[in-house]
């Protein structure tokens, strides 16, 4: 097993003997294999070991072990004590995904800290035909089958060569003793399910099943490897981002470049979307505008012939008051006022700045959000037009009127802000003050 792993390693480039490398350690047949194997290749090594405390008199008794057996070892070691429980309930998450989160935080810390070049995990070949298993099931596209990857980040796994019985066969050949988690012999996880029920059941139609399946992996990886490269050319002329966190894409464009739903999946999975939420929106490609769609930090929508993506933002709901004399808001926009004699204003024709007669104005001034039935007269025209009118003619996609902002004198709208200003406050030969408000970046 050491030359397998050795080879692993120098073929995938995981690290080389220069580096120090931060090995997870919890003290079962796994990691206890993967410091050894590490040790005795040559590499400097520090152990970390995370009790989680959810498994009483056990997790104390792994901590004690870890601990006996890297101080025979003569290796650094650091370990860390955690509130799982408290911390899953914190952040309504499942103990797993708790343990997770924590183990992961930790170890990237202790990486900066030590100085390390990468963080050793102990995952082999038959945790990559668990996780195939356990993403087919939950329905994946093909980055979730081509299994655990050798390399993430800073994460390194050396042992994905190696199955778990050359594990068990390499401890037993140098005299290792690991402690034994009980929970790994329960089926109460999924994981678990698959490992002590489904995997054995299929072994037993194909005995040869395991090293059939890490076969077709492979060759899915080749294939992925292919994908992406078609998918980031694609990318380049179906993702056009037009600024700050805001992204088209033309459906067009995308029906040109053939099975949409295969690439908007894999143009929208960088951005949380999931796999059914993207058939849904393939399904939606020759619907009517305005339908939305949701992952937890992005939005599209639906306008016309193009999706619009975009970071969600805690929108302000709320009216915003400007008093007089207030020389600046930060949010829900940022604008400067000015208030000045208007013999001494140069009017710049840009649409970043209003102009507004002041003494027509009635203070406190108010910025909301446009909704249906607001109307203005726009700046050159006598009569009343409806804003929903307004951006029609204008051509505004949803994303446009969703992110504008009025300001209001009363009840009257004075400032299509940065767009157009109102006739009624218009500046005229007769005005004496001017309220300057300009926009900032």
């Amino acid at each position: 097993m050491k030359r397998t792993v050795y080879q692993f390693i120098e073929r995938e480039k995981l690290f080389s003997h220069k580096d120090k490398i931060a090995v997870g350690l919890s003290g079962g047949a796994d990691s206890v294999a993967l410091l050894a194997v590490l040790c005795d290749l040559g590499y400097e090594c520090v152990a970390l070991h995370c009790n989680f405390h959810l498994r009483g008199e056990e997790s104390m008794r792994d901590e004690h072990f870890v601990e006996q057996w890297v101080k025979s070892l003569g290796i650094a070691y650091r370990k860390v004590d955690f509130d799982t429980t408290a911390y899953a309930t914190e952040k309504k998450i499942s103990i797993e995904m708790a343990a997770r989160e924590l183990r992961y935080n930790w170890f990237a810390q202790q990486k900066e800290e030590l100085g390390a070049s990468c963080i050793a995990i102990a995952h082999h070949s038959d945790d990559v035909v668990e996780t195939f298993l356990i993403n087919l099931t939950r329905g994946s596209g093909i980055h979730g089958l081509t299994g655990i990857k050798p390399k993430n980040g800073d994460i390194v796994r050396p042992l994905l060569c190696v199955s778990r019985k050359d594990i068990l066969r390499y401890l037993k050949k140098k005299g290792l003793e690991h402690v034994e988690d009980s929970t790994n012999q329960e089926s109460v996880y999924t994981r678990n399910k698959f490992r002590n029920k489904i995997i054995p059941l299929l072994e037993e139609i194909n005995p040869s099943f395991r090293g059939s399946l890490l076969q077709t992996i492979a060759n899915l990886r080749n294939t992925e490897d292919y994908l992406t490269h078609k998918v980031e050319k694609a990318q380049k002329t179906l993702l056009i981002q037009k600024e700050d966190s805001v992204w088209h894409i033309s459906i067009e464009q995308l029906r040109k470049e053939g099975n949409a739903p295969f690439l908007l999946y894999e143009l929208l999975q960088p951005y949380g979307f999931t796999s059914s939420t993207v058939s849904n929106i393939a399904e939606g490609l020759t619907g009517e505008s305005g339908k939305t769609y949701h992952s937890e930090f992005f939005t599209l929508q639906k306008d016309r012939e193009v999706l619009i993506l975009y970071k969600t933002e805690d929108c302000q709901t709320n009216d915003i008051w400007v008093e007089e004399g207030t020389p600046s808001i930060e949010t829900p926009i940022r604008l400067d006022f000015c208030i000045e004699e208007a013999s001494t204003v140069k009017i710049e024709k840009d649409k970043k700045f209003c102009y507004l007669d002041y003494d027509k104005l009635e203070f406190p001034l108010k910025i909301r959000k446009w909704k249906q039935g607001d109307y203005f007269v726009p700046f050159g025209m006598k009569g009343k037009k409806k804003l929903s009118d307004y951006f029609v003619d204008k051509r505004f996609s949803i994303y446009q009127k969703n992110q504008c902002w009025l300001l209001l004198s009363g009840n009257q709208i004075v400032w299509l802000i940065g767009e157009r200003s109102d006739e009624r406050y218009r500046v005229t030969s007769e005005t004496k003050k001017i309220l300057k408000i300009a926009m900032r970046e």
